[in-house]
C-alpha cells in the first residue's frame, strides 16, 4: 500500500512528489510514466521566474543554471505589435531536458520512477486500486491531455486548443527573443518563435478547435506558422502535433482520494498556452494535500487541494478567462498590444497574467473598454 501514486511523471507529477516529500520525507512514493526518460514532449519549453520560486520552495534549486535566459517578449497582430524586455527573464528548455531533471530531483527526494501504462482505477473507501494491483491511499492524475485518471473519474475536458511544435534554427531578428504573432480570426490563434539560446528555437502554431468549422491539418497548422512568422519553418524538425486543454472560468478539484494536476485538469493559460507553471504549482499543492490529509487520516485530499489552489489560482484563472474572451474582439486585442507598447506597467501586468498568476488590473482594463 502506497501512500501516493502518481501517474504520469512531467512537471505535474515530478511536483506532486516533491510537494509531498517536502512535507513529509517518509511517505512511499511511486511515479509511473509510460515512457523512459529523457523524453520528448510537445509544449512551447517556455518556463517563467516564478517556476523556479515555486521549486525552490521544496528546495530545488539551479536546475536551469546552464541555459541562457530570455530577456525580450515580441507580440504581434498585423501592423500592432510590442517589443519590450521582462521585468524578469523567462527560459525556453526542451522539455527532454527540464523533465528529467525535475524527475530526478523527485527521485533525489525519496520518489520510486517505475515505467507503467496505467489503464484503470478503482477507487474504495480507504484505497484506490490501479489497473487492478496496485494500492494506494492516494492517486494524483498529472498524465496529460488525454488523462486515463480523468476519464475514470468522469470528469469532463473543456475547450481544447490543437498545436504543431518543431525546433527551428533561430533567425537573427528572432534571437533572444520570445516572439508570438496572433492570426487573424478568431482567438486564440497565433504562431511562436522562442529562442533557446542554442542557436535553435521552438517554433509553433495553434488554433481553439471548434464545432462549427473543419478541424486543421499539419499542412494547415504548418501553413499557418508559416505565414505568422516567414521562414519559421526553415530547416525545421521534430514536428509534433498536440492538444491544448485550456482553463476555464472556474476549476474546482473534487473531494476524495484522486486529484488532477497540471494538463490533466485542463489547466492551459487560454491567452498564452501557457501550462507549465500551473503543472508546478498544481502538482506541488496536491502533493501538499495529500501529506495533509494523510497526517489527518482523512480520507478527503481534494479538500485542501482545492483550499490551498483556490488561494493561489482562483482569481488568476477568471481573469484569464476574462481576457481570452475579450481578446476575441479584434479592437479589444489591439487596443492591448497599443497599451503594452506604450506603458511599461501594462506590458509587465500581461506577461504576469500570460505566464504566471497574475490578474487583471484597472489600469490595464481601462486600455481596453475605454
Amino acid at each position: 500500500m502506497w501512500d501516493l501514486v502518481i501517474v504520469g511523471a512531467g512537471p505535474a507529477g515530478a511536483g506532486a512528489a516533491l510537494g509531498a516529500l517536502a512535507a513529509d520525507p517518509t511517505l512511499s512514493v511511486l511515479l509511473l510514466d509510460r515512457h523512459d526518460f529523457p523524453r520528448d514532449k510537445a509544449c512551447g519549453d517556455g518556463i517563467a521566474p516564478h517556476v523556479l520560486d515555486l521549486l525552490a520552495e521544496v528546495g530545488v534549486t539551479g536546475i536551469l543554471d546552464d541555459w541562457t535566459p530570455v530577456r525580450r517578449f515580441v507580440l504581434n497582430k498585423g501592423q500592432v505589435g510590442v517589443d519590450r524586455e521582462m521585468h524578469r527573464p523567462t527560459w525556453v528548455v526542451p522539455r527532454a531536458v527540464f523533465d528529467e531533471r525535475l524527475v530526478a530531483a523527485a527521485q533525489a527526494a525519496g520518489a520510486q520512477l517505475v515505467r507503467r501504462r496505467v489503464r484503470d482505477l478503482t477507487i474504495d473507501r480507504r484505497s484506490v486500486t490501479l489497473d487492478g494491483e496496485l494500492q494506494a491511499r492516494f492517486v494524483v492524475g498529472a498524465d496529460g491531455a488525454h488523462s486515463v485518471v480523468r476519464r475514470e473519474l468522469g470528469t469532463k475536458a473543456g475547450p481544447v486548443a490543437l498545436a504543431i511544435r518543431g525546433y527551428a534554427p533561430t533567425p537573427p531578428d528572432r534571437a533572444a527573443s520570445q516572439v508570438i504573432a496572433y492570426g487573424p480570426g478568431r482567438q486564440p490563434s497565433y504562431a511562436w518563435s522562442f529562442d533557446r539560446g542554442d542557436g535553435w528555437s521552438n517554433v509553433g502554431y495553434g488554433e481553439l478547435l471548434a464545432a462549427d468549422r473543419p478541424r486543421p491539418t499539419r499542412t494547415d497548422l504548418l501553413g499557418h506558422l508559416e505565414t505568422l512568422l516567414p521562414g519559421a519553418t526553415d530547416g525545421g524538425e521534430s514536428w509534433w502535433g498536440h492538444h491544448l486543454p485550456l482553463a476555464g472560468w472556474t476549476w474546482r478539484p473534487q473531494r476524495g482520494q484522486v486529484l488532477l494536476a497540471g494538463d490533466a485538469a485542463g489547466l492551459i493559460n487560454p491567452m498564452t498556452g501557457e501550462g507549465i507553471y500551473y503543472a508546478i504549482a498544481t502538482g506541488l499543492h496536491a502533493g501538499r494535500a495529500v501529506a495533509e490529509a494523510l497526517r489527518a487520516n482523512s480520507s478527503d485530499a481534494g479538500t485542501p487541494y482545492r483550499r490551498r489552489t483556490s488561494r493561489m489560482l482562483s482569481r488568476h484563472l477568471r481573469h484569464t478567462a476574462l481576457i481570452a474572451q475579450l481578446s476575441r474582439s479584434e479592437r479589444i486585442l489591439n487596443a492591448g498590444i497599443r497599451a503594452a507598447a506604450g506603458d511599461q506597467q501594462i506590458f509587465d501586468d500581461l506577461v504576469e497574467l500570460g505566464l504566471a498568476d497574475g490578474g487583471v488590473t484597472r489600469r490595464m482594463l481601462s486600455t481596453l473598454l475605454p
